[in-house]
């Protein structure tokens, strides 16, 4: 009858099942909550860059700022069609106490972001250019697109 039983686990293992729930939660929950969020994730060991999106009438200029970055791996793709998502490995991993800070932990070798496209672009005749740690990506606009009003 032993057998059959089913194994119970441990109060430590339930509490640390509840424990990273919540702080999956909370972590959501701050997410939909501020529009401001850190610019670093512990669990993916990824650092979210500078970025900036300039519209100019022919064209959208997006750059990040990916210092100690192996050229070779950024990848840059547009997920939907209003953002766009840029990605890149580290030369090294860098922690947080490499700046000072001593109260978290975490080490971290990748760079990615997520931009919103204000306008329609065609990623398709996208062009990019990387010098000196920074990253510009050129898109042009679409011409004609035509805006419903509700």
């Amino acid at each position: 009858m032993s057998e059959t039983k089913r194994r119970r686990r441990s109060l430590f293992d339930l509490i640390s099942d509840y424990v990273e729930d919540f702080e999956l939660l909370s972590e959501e929950i701050e997410r939909r909550a501020f529009a401001e969020h850190p610019s670093w994730d512990t669990r993916s060991c990824c650092i979210e860059p500078l970025c900036s999106v300039f519209v100019a009438a022919d064209e959208v200029v997006v750059t990040a700022d990916l210092p100690n970055t192996k050229p070779d791996t950024i990848r840059v793709e547009q997920v939907s069609k209003d953002t766009l998502e840029i990605r890149a490995e580290m030369k090294r991993r860098v922690s947080f106490e490499e700046f000072g800070i001593t109260h978290r932990k975490g080490e971290f070798s990748f760079f990615r972001c997520q931009t919103r496209i204000p306008v329609a672009v065609d990623a398709k005749r996208m062009k990019t250019q990387f010098k000196r740690g920074i990253l510009e990506v050129h898109l042009p606009r679409k011409k004609g697109v035509r805006i419903e009003v509700e």
